[in-house]
C-alpha cells in the first residue's frame, strides 16, 4: 500500500497557529493555492479519506476531488474545551498553566488533550489497520493526526505545513 498523506488547506488568519482540535473551521479559500497540490490533484488514488470536519473535506472540493470518504478516527487530537481555540500566548496566561508542561511531550498532551495519548494512537491505529494494503491511498487529514499517523509508520516529522503531503511507499 502506498500512503499520500495531505493535511488540509489553510484556515483564516484568525485561528491559524492555535489549538483548533475537533472545532469545525472552514478553511479560508483565499488562501486556497492550487499549485501547492496540482500534482497531488493530477495523481490517481484507488481510495481518498477525510476527516469528517469541513475543513479536509473543502480542501478535497477544491483539489476537485469529489469522491472521498469521511471517518471521524481522522479528526485532529481532542483538546480540553479550556484550550479549544487558543494560541500558545493565551494558554501561557491561563492559572492551571505551569511551564513544566511543556518540558516533557507526555506532560503537555496531559495538560491541553481530553484524549490521552494511548486513546489518540489506537484511534490512529484502528483507522490504518482497516485501510486495504494494495491501493493508493490519499488521506487528508490535521496537523497533529498526521504528525502522530507518521510516528506510527516510522516516519518522524516534527511539523506540517497547510497543503503539504508526504507519500509514504510500502506501508505494510
Amino acid at each position: 500500500m502506498a500512503l499520500t498523506l495531505l493535511r488540509h488547506a489553510a484556515l483564516p488568519k484568525k485561528h491559524q497557529h492555535r489549538y483548533n482540535g475537533w472545532t469545525d473551521i472552514n478553511i479560508d479559500p483565499v488562501l486556497f493555492d492550487a499549485k501547492e497540490v496540482a500534482l497531488l490533484s493530477q495523481q490517481k488514488f484507488d481510495l481518498v479519506y477525510s476527516s469528517d470536519l469541513v475543513r479536509c473535506q473543502q480542501t478535497l472540493e477544491l483539489m476537485g476531488i469529489t469522491e472521498y470518504i469521511t471517518d471521524e478516527r481522522l479528526r485532529e487530537v481532542r483538546f480540553k474545551e479550556e484550550i479549544e481555540g487558543l494560541n500558545f500566548n493565551e494558554i501561557e496566561k491561563l492559572p492551571s498553566y505551569q511551564k513544566s508542561y511543556i518540558e516533557e511531550r507526555a506532560s503537555w498532551h496531559e495538560y491541553i488533550c481530553v484524549e490521552s495519548q494511548s486513546a489518540f494512537e489506537l484511534r490512529i491505529k484502528t483507522f490504518l489497520d482497516t485501510l486495504p494494503k494494495d491501493k493508493e491511498i490519499l488521506i487528508c487529514s490535521h496537523g497533529g493526526t498526521l504528525q502522530k499517523m507518521m510516528a506510527m509508520l516510522g516516519y518522524a516529522k516534527n511539523t506540517i505545513a497547510y497543503l503539504e503531503y508526504i507519500r509514504i511507499d510500502n506501508v505494510i
